[in-house]
């Protein structure tokens, strides 16, 4: 990063598990009819500066993949290792919300204080959890070790909008969780926000047609508009689960295509 401003951070998407689908089920309301393929890639990002570096979310395991028929390609840990980074040690982990692909592998990052909005904390301890269609996209061992992490200090609460660091802040947006925030990073290209799950696929965004997973409709649909004020362009948004984000961005490094991406490069056109 010689050539950065001290502000300025490099933005890497590691992906490490897959699962295959129709593209009906990633469309709140999709047509059952449109069978074509849709398939998730599941990511964790590393956001790396000169000073003080972060990992956004921190994936599920071989045994939640396995329960929940996903494909793990690699654990988190072995893919961010392609890159340089040791996940033991790790300051700073960012979870934008809780769902079991965005919060698992509790033990593998032990150096690390954990950031999360309230409203995430709440809602999944809260009497939202009583209704299965809720719960499901959590699971309990995730929300068991975030209250454990609080009993040991490891644990930093954001209401809203923070500024986490010169160059990054977080935002809360909800809709597909409620406490669901988002990370705008300042790049050498402009502000890129990594969205999550405030959209999976480019498509989301674009046709505003939320996913199906959604605790509030009307959040996630105000949500598309708050990315695009925080994002420099439609081009710095970076969906959470789309497979056109590795073949849009160059690999991180020789021998990674298509598994890591360097997300502060210019995008090859859509």
């Amino acid at each position: 990063m010689a050539e950065h401003d001290e502000d300025t951070y490099e933005i890497h998407a590691v992906k490490y598990a897959r699962h295959d689908r129709p593209a009906h089920e990633n469309f709140f309301g999709g047509d059952p009819h449109d069978n074509a393929p849709m398939p998730l890639d599941y990511f964790v990002w590393a956001v790396v500066g000169r000073k003080r570096s972060f990992v956004l979310d921190t994936g599920f395991s071989a045994e939640v993949a396995a329960r929940r028929g996903r494909r793990l390609l690699c654990t988190p840990a072995e893919g961010l290792r392609r890159i340089g980074i040791e996940a033991g040690g790790v300051a700073d982990v960012v979870l934008s919300h809780m769902h079991y692909d965005h919060a698992g592998n509790h033990d593998m990052f032990p150096a690390a204080r954990y950031h999360i909005q309230d409203r995430e904390m709440a809602y999944c301890t809260g009497r939202c959890m009583c209704h299965g269609l809720l719960r499901a996209p959590f699971e309990a061992a995730d929300v068991k070790a975030m209250v454990d992490r609080v009993f040991t200090g490891r644990a930093s609460f954001h209401d809203g909008s923070v500024e986490l660091a010169p160059g990054i802040s977080l935002h809360h947006v909800g809709g597909h969780s409620l406490g669901l925030q988002v990370m705008r990073v300042r790049t050498r290209r402009g502000w890129v926000v990594l969205a999550s799950d405030a959209t999976h696929f480019y498509a989301n965004l674009q046709q505003r047609r939320p996913f199906p997973i959604v605790a509030d409709v009307a959040q996630m649909l105000e949500g598309y508009d708050t990315l695009h004020r925080l994002a420099s362009s439609p081009d710095h948004i970076i969906p959470g689960h789309d497979p056109l984000v590795l073949e849009r961005y160059p690999a991180s490094a020789p021998g990674l295509e298509g598994m890591v991406a360097r997300l502060d490069a210019v995008p090859r056109p859509a």
